[in-house]
């Protein structure tokens, strides 16, 4: 099913973010902070894998992909969608169908054995690849997987994550001429968080200083204050 209809892009993020709270993906902790892959030290986290479980949640974030790339891409401009292992499979499968076609899935390494094959599917040379992730924050993780499909063969030019950090901005993105979409960023869950009251006021003001200077923030709490772009 092709998706056609295009909501504000307020809206849609205003839903995602409500979604997500719903579902109960995101956790706020200031008193115990988060460490993440990066060596961050975070009080906010958030599991996108979540949304797979609810599949009403499911379809509706699915449309709101569909008719962002639609509006922001174009119609004709991918020849197939790409998801990297493992998270990002499952949505790819999910977008392909909704846009009409075919889907490939890349693995973090060759598997080594048999093909030895690090992407999965059929990709002529020269294709124009979308890759999609549940979430991205600097985009370290997005580029592993574009640099494969580009190494072999494809051409990448746009990647969409569901959810957006936010708060590193785009230079990775940037410097590797890809033009990231995405539908929700932290910003959008914290404004719900303070219209429902969902948590206490302190902790609010500590998320909001982790998203105005996150390096800081994590440096303060125990986490590492440079990273790696």
């Amino acid at each position: 099913m092709i998706q056609t209809t295009f909501p504000d892009r307020a809206v849609m993020a205003e839903l995602v973010a409500k979604m997500l709270w719903e579902i109960k993906a995101v956790h706020f902790n200031a008193a115990q902070p988060y460490k993440l892959a990066s060596g961050m030290a975070s009080p906010v986290y958030i599991d996108c894998r979540k949304l797979l479980s609810f599949p009403r949640i499911r379809s509706t974030v699915m449309d709101f992909a569909a008719s962002t790339l639609l509006r922001d891409a174009g119609f004709e401009q991918f020849d197939c969608i790409a998801g990297g292992e493992t998270a990002g499979i499952p949505f790819a499968a999910l977008l392909a169908d909704r846009l009409g076609l075919p889907m490939i899935y890349v693995r973090k390494q060759p598997k080594g054995h048999g093909r030895n094959a690090q992407i999965e599917g059929n990709m002529p040379e020269g294709s124009r690849v979308l890759v999609i992730e549940d979430l991205t924050t600097a985009g370290g993780s997005m580029f592993k997987f574009i640099d494969a499909i580009r190494a072999a063969g494809g051409v990448v030019d746009h990647g969409i994550a569901l959810f957006f950090y936010g708060i590193f901005g785009q230079q990775r993105f940037d410097e590797g001429k890809v033009r990231l979409h995405h539908i929700a960023t932290w910003r959008n869950v914290l404004a719900v968080a303070k219209e429902q009251k969902l948590f206490d006021d302190k902790t609010l003001a500590e998320v909001e200083a982790f998203l105005d200077a996150p390096l800081a923030w994590s440096g303060r709490n125990g986490g590492v204050s440079e990273l790696s772009l």
